[in-house]
């Protein structure tokens, strides 16, 4: 008789909520008790609120329990498990949870099902699918493909992958770069950590693709230092793909080249931006670049460079496994495709959800999220980051998607959604944006530098209720400067939250 296998989480958020210790409990339960099983850590599923979320293959399927902390191991044992268990943490089939039933999983289709490092799992599963289609096909094949998916970048900026792999294809030279944005720094994000740590080949996939696509022989992976799971994976990741001829002098037997070089940044948020990010990799301080050339035309080392985040590269691989058209069916209006949200903050259903573009942000917090953890009314959402606006209650019917939400006044960027419930103070909340850009800045443009300073003194005395009338005006003057004045982003976003919750909710401000 086969052992049963058991599936407990490697991913760094059910380590963190004791995946480690419930792993080392079970096998030694096993072993007190004569029993025999396989334990395999998985990749998790990304419902955090089940985690360490214990599963058990069987002839049925494969069953769930969570969550499973280590005091709980002995009663699962016996109450007969691994084998049929009658227990109040059993969750039946993995299949069966709603909350996962009732995503759409393209780009996350195989988080949770395999071992992230096992070649052989996620080909099972489909992997590689992809690049043996692109082999196939011409460099300008698999860019029109991407073109026709509607794929955009997820990274925040939402420009059409298609026409960035089109220029960085028809810009001249010999030598091009692929560089994929793992700098995941946006708080209440972590669907790039996810996905690395789930599936990495999905992401080595879809980069390998994307070399093919431009002519690049050479790709990067620009990873936050705070990421060491990540590391892990990857590192051993990418070194099974080259064994297997997936990377390499000769990937696949086509001739071609392509290889994926690690490197880890040094806990800049401002590398979140292409051309910082670009300036790292380079050994030089992150400062950002200005704008043009683009990098697609000079980028790292002045070469023609393609810059993506790991869900835009992740999401390739699905594109040309799959086609376009396919692909397309999902999301509304000009966002195709499926939207990655990553639910934090106070919540009681943390997690990520994976769901089709246009999906109301009420529906994703109150249905997938439950409401708050605290139990209160939900008074402000911010979605897209730390300089994402601040969404009362009359904006929350607004659709998930790139244009609605920029019409309401806010963004998606990297899909991160935060829930903050009525005890939250907005002026604070304003004055953190602010002072995070100050922190944060690069300090190449004076808008941005000194505007933030500047922007925590305004607000600090607006709290106090100094000379209300002149402050609003000059914290008003001064967000003009930062969005219409800044080098990047940075300086010209964090006027978004300051500015929505002066808008909606005044009367935190003295």
């Amino acid at each position: 008789m086969t052992a049963p296998r058991v599936f407990v989480p490697r991913d760094a958020t059910a380590c963190a909520l004791g995946a480690d210790r419930v792993a080392e409990a079970i096998v030694a339960a096993a072993a007190d008790r004569g029993i025999e099983l396989v334990l395999i850590r998985n990749g998790s599923r990304g419902a955090f609120w089940l985690e360490p979320l214990v599963e058990v293959e069987t002839t049925a399927g494969r069953v769930a329990f969570g969550p499973v902390d280590v005091d709980a191991v002995p009663g699962l044992f016996e109450a007969g498990f691994p084998g049929d268990t009658d227990h109040a943490l059993a969750l039946g089939q993995v299949t069966g949870i709603d909350w996962l039933a009732s995503q759409q999983r393209l780009t996350f289709a195989r988080a949770g099902w395999t071992d992230p490092l096992s070649l052989d799992d996620y080909r099972a599963q489909g992997g590689y699918v992809g690049l043996a289609r692109a082999l196939d096909l011409s460099s300008q094949q698999i860019v029109d493909e991407v073109k026709e998916s509607g794929l955009r970048g997820r990274g925040g900026a939402a420009f059409p992958t298609g026409i960035k792999w089109q220029t960085v294809l028809d810009a001249p030279g010999q030598r091009k770069f692929i560089v994929c944005n793992a700098d995941e720094g946006d708080s209440g994000t972590f669907a790039d950590r996810l996905l690395m740590e789930s599936d990495p080949y999905q992401l080595i996939e879809g980069m390998t693709i994307a070399g093919l696509a431009v002519g690049a022989q050479e790709g990067f992976i620009y990873l936050r230092s705070e990421y060491p799971h990540c590391k892990a994976v990857l590192t051993e990741a990418l070194a099974r793909a080259e064994r297997a001829g997936y990377l390499g002098e000769d990937v696949c037997g086509s001739g071609q080249r392509f290889r994926i070089e690690l490197r880890i940044g040094a806990g800049a948020y401002i590398c979140g931006e292409e051309t910082s990010l670009l300036d790292s990799l380079e050994g030089k301080r992150g400062l950002v670049r200005f704008k043009p050339p683009l990098p697609a035309i000079e980028g790292l080392l002045g070469l023609p460079t393609v810059v993506n985040n790991v869900l835009s590269l992740g999401a390739v691989s699905t594109i040309l496994a799959d086609g376009a058209s396919h692909y397309r069916d999902f999301g509304s209006g000009r966002s195709r495709g499926t939207l990655t949200v990553q639910l934090a903050g106070n919540i009681k259903r943390g997690g990520l959800v994976e769901v089709p573009f246009g999906l109301s942000l009420r529906d994703l917090v109150m249905g997938y999220g439950g409401g708050t953890a605290s139990g209160r009314p939900a008074r402000a959402i911010q979605v897209g980051g730390p300089l994402g606006s601040y969404l009362p209650e009359a904006l929350w019917d607004t659709p998930l998607d790139y244009e609605a939400l920029a019409e309401a006044g806010g963004m998606l960027g990297h899909g991160g959604v935060v829930v903050f419930d009525d005890t939250v103070d907005m002026a604070q909340q304003a004055r953190f944006a602010m002072e995070f850009c100050a922190v944060e800045s690069c300090g190449k443009c004076t808008p941005c530098r000194v505007g933030s300073a500047r922007g925590v003194e305004v607000i600090d005395r607006l709290i106090a209720g100094r000379d209300r009338a002149r402050d609003l005006k000059v914290l008003d003057d001064l967000c003009d400067t930062m969005v219409d004045g800044s080098l990047c982003a940075m300086g010209g976003l964090t006027p978004y939250p300051v500015r929505s919750a002066l808008k909606h909710f005044p009367e935190d401000f003295g």
